[in-house]
């Protein structure tokens, strides 16, 4: 999208980054021209924000739960053909005055209209329609029977008390959907939805009116079925035992289930109905012995016994005592048209009502009736649908251009006078302020992309009891950029200020390190070099416990074999000790070589130290750097790359550009605990450690040793010293005796 020229923009650089100045309504109605790589981000989401969701939701117009650079600029479009002037959103007021909207186009007039039946709804008079009017839209649409929506609730009935069950039982059937006064209701998908499994119902149940055969027991068939359906299997079970017990004897104890069984059931206590025999026979197996229905069954299944009598073999074969497996096969004959066709139900949510009311309800034409009450919410959408255009417009008359200031521009975070919406809080911890806080909600995944922002990032699971007394759980990362990371580890607990000034508890749950600053760099390799000392020497105080122990291990158990009188076994012979090791001539040779070059190198490097004389401090400020240079340069070059992109890229955003934290934001970002103004300080500290004088003693010699050594190498002391000791004093050449004359 290219740049216009007829806007002439004016733009300002803040943290290395370029961003537009967005100063009046011209500007704001003339993004849609501003080329887009020149907006700081280009898309953000709906939820995770200090910002109105709400707010954000409305200007989501796909509802894909992200805002986009398009649905910005539809955003604009939308409130320029409704306002007179777009300076009008330039102060974020609660309040839109009704003089403000444009009464010379449709969509201002539409408003206007609206805003005045939200206020008429409220029982309120007056020019202007606040925040507080439009907060809770189910307000003005409180008592409304029709509003628009699309949702009828039973009271839209009013005094058909028949048409509201209709409603409830659609409901019960299928969900309800609250509608804009807040109370539950039905939309068309749930209506239509509802009376298409009726239709489906009454089609499948009217086949069994045309064919005697599917209800061999007239209207009795579906509790006959029923009651044949849940005792099936036991009386087939029943039936095949006494096969068994007929083909063969011997397996007459075996399908009678053995004592042990018996044994085991009643071992505990047993309910009334026995249930815990349920998985036994129903009777007492004998050879081709019939099922009897009064005596000696299994009295976990006598209830169903009874039921079958009463609903199938009573109407089939009058009252029976037993029934003989011939019977049995003719009703479960007699019954197979009806169970093929039961098994072709449609499948449906109308189980909580029976088929008669289904039926009845298609047959008093309830689904016109109820289309005609959804007809008549319908035909208020044009005059609602202003009303939520109220909504929006007194939303963004106070949010908009937060918001600009947020997603075309940072100039929020860049201009520190108000958070930015991705800042959550404030983290203190380790005497530091960190103020850079984003929410998230995976650290893991997070991290993988927020690494790239070269800062050093700290992620941390907050806790709080809310007013309730339910617990309340977050996570936030917190950027570092003062300070150093000595004691910034996995564990550590800090206190965590939310937006709304609520208390968090926190813990530091993951680090990604990176340098936090030049003085860290510069001291990190000392650090490293005192850490390495200290290590070795806990590594060599660990061997010689380790040997003591052994040591003292061993001494025990020699005295562990000291017999009851006292007596000590003879000691063993103790092994013959290692001859020593000997060193040949070479390799002292190499030794004392290795030992002298190394003392040369030391006293070359001191003479020329003390060779520089004035320049000294130089000297030793070249070893500084040469020391802690490199790391400096290190930390330097990726400071320099500190950006805030990745991390919000993390959370959801689309960052245009580098939105860079240098060194100065960086400071401005975290802060470090400082007494504050005309404070004072004792020193005087009563449990001061005493330090012993001769660390102080040795140094000074040292440093007194050093330069008088200085000194003397430069002949500054030479009137001092003797002769002999004059470094400047010239060395005499050496001189020959002429040969002796001969004669």
């Amino acid at each position: 999208m290219a740049t216009s020229n007829a806007k002439p923009w004016r733009f300002y650089r803040a943290g290395g980054l370029d961003q537009v100045r967005i100063e009046n309504g011209a500007d704001i109605a003339a993004l849609g021209r501003l080329d887009r790589k020149l907006w700081v981000a280009l898309a953000c989401p709906v939820k995770g924000l200090e910002f109105d969701e709400r707010t954000l939701a409305l200007i989501d117009s796909d509802g894909d739960g992200r805002v986009r650079a398009a649905e910005i600029v539809g955003a604009v479009e939308f409130l320029d053909a409704r306002l007179r002037s777009l300076d009008t959103l330039l102060p974020g007021s609660d309040t839109l005055a009704l003089s403000d909207l444009n009464d010379a186009t449709p969509e201002g007039q539409a408003s206007l209209a609206s805003a005045r039946r939200i206020l008429a709804n409220l029982g309120r008079e007056g020019d202007a329609i606040a925040f507080a009017d439009i907060a809770a839209p189910e307000k003005f649409f409180e008592g409304t029977l029709f509003n628009g929506d699309g949702v009828i609730t039973p009271e839209s009935a009013e005094a058909d008390e028949a048409l509201a069950q209709v409603l409830r039982d659609i409901m019960a059937a299928h969900g309800s959907i609250n509608d804009r006064s807040g109370n539950p209701g039905v939309d068309r998908a749930r209506i239509e939805g509802f009376f298409a499994e009726a239709k489906a119902l009454d089609e499948w149940l009217g086949t069994a009116k045309k064919d005697p055969a599917l209800l061999p027991f007239g209207e009795g068939t579906a509790a006959a079925y029923a009651a044949v359906t849940a005792i099936k299997a036991k009386v087939d079970d029943y039936f095949a035992r006494t096969r068994v017990a007929a083909f063969d004897a011997r397996a007459l104890e075996a399908v009678n289930r053995a004592e042990e069984d018996y044994l085991k059931a009643a071992a505990s206590d047993l309910s009334v109905s026995a249930q815990e025999m349920a998985g036994f026979p129903l009777a007492r197996i004998e050879a081709n012995r019939a099922l009897p229905l009064t005596a000696g069954l299994n009295p976990a299944w006598t209830g169903a016994i009874a039921d079958l009598r009463r609903a199938a073999l009573a109407p089939m074969f009058g009252e029976l005592t037993e029934l003989t497996d011939t019977q049995w096969a003719e009703l479960n004959t007699r019954l197979a048209a009806h169970a093929a066709w039961a098994t072709g139900r449609p499948a449906t949510q109308l189980g909580g009502l029976t088929d008669a009311r289904v039926q009845g309800l298609l047959a008093e034409g309830a689904q016109d009736k109820v289309l005609a009450l959804l007809q008549r919410d319908e035909a208020l959408k044009d005059e609602t649908s202003g009303m939520d255009a109220v909504e929006k417009l007194v939303r963004l008359n106070r949010d908009f251009v937060r918001l600009l200031h947020n997603f075309v521009s940072f100039g929020d975070f860049y201009s520190r006078k108000r958070p930015a919406t991705f800042q959550a809080g404030h983290l203190f911890l380790d005497s530091r302020e960190c103020t850079l806080c984003v929410r998230v909600d995976d650290a893991g995944k997070h991290a993988v992309l927020a690494s790239l922002s070269k800062c050093y990032l700290a992620y941390c699971d907050l806790s709080r009891r809310n007013a309730a007394g339910a617990t309340e759980k977050m996570a936030v990362l917190a950027v570092f950029t003062q300070g150093d990371s000595d004691y910034l580890t996995v564990g550590r607990n800090g206190l965590f200020i939310d937006r709304k000034g609520h208390d968090w508890d926190a813990t530091i749950t993951k680090i990604v390190d990176a340098p936090i600053s030049i003085r860290q760099a510069f001291f990190a390799p000392y650090k490293k070099f005192v850490r390495m000392i200290e290590e070795q020497v806990a590594k060599r105080a660990a061997a010689a416990d380790a040997a003591s122990d052994a040591r003292l291990a061993s001494h025990a158990e020699g005295l562990a074999h000291v017999d009851k009188s006292g007596a000590t076994p003879p000691a063993a012979a103790p092994p013959p000790a290692p001859a020593p090791k000997k060193l040949d001539l070479g390799t002292i040779a190499l030794i004392g070589t290795a030992i002298s070059g190394i003392a040369a190198m030391a006293g070359l490097v001191l003479e020329k130290f003390f060779g520089l004389g004035m320049y000294m401090p130089l000297g030793l400020l070249a070893i500084v750097l040469l020391i802690s240079g490199p790391a400096m340069l290190i930390a330097a070059l990726k400071l320099r790359q500190r950006s805030l992109g990745p991390i919000l890229d993390a959370s959801g955003w689309a960052i245009n550009g580098r939105v860079r934290v240098n060194m100065p934001l960086g400071v401005a970002l975290t802060s470090i605990a400082k007494l504050p103004p005309g404070s004072s300080l004792s020193l005087q500290d009563p449990f001061e450690e005493k330090k012993s004088a001769w660390p102080t003693i040795l140094a000074v010699l040292a440093v007194v040793l050093m330069v008088a050594y200085g000194a003397y190498r430069q002949g500054w002391l030479d009137r001092w010293l003797p002769e002999k000791w004059d470094v400047a004093k010239p060395v005499p050449a050496e001189t020959t005796a002429p040969p002796a004359a001969t004669s």
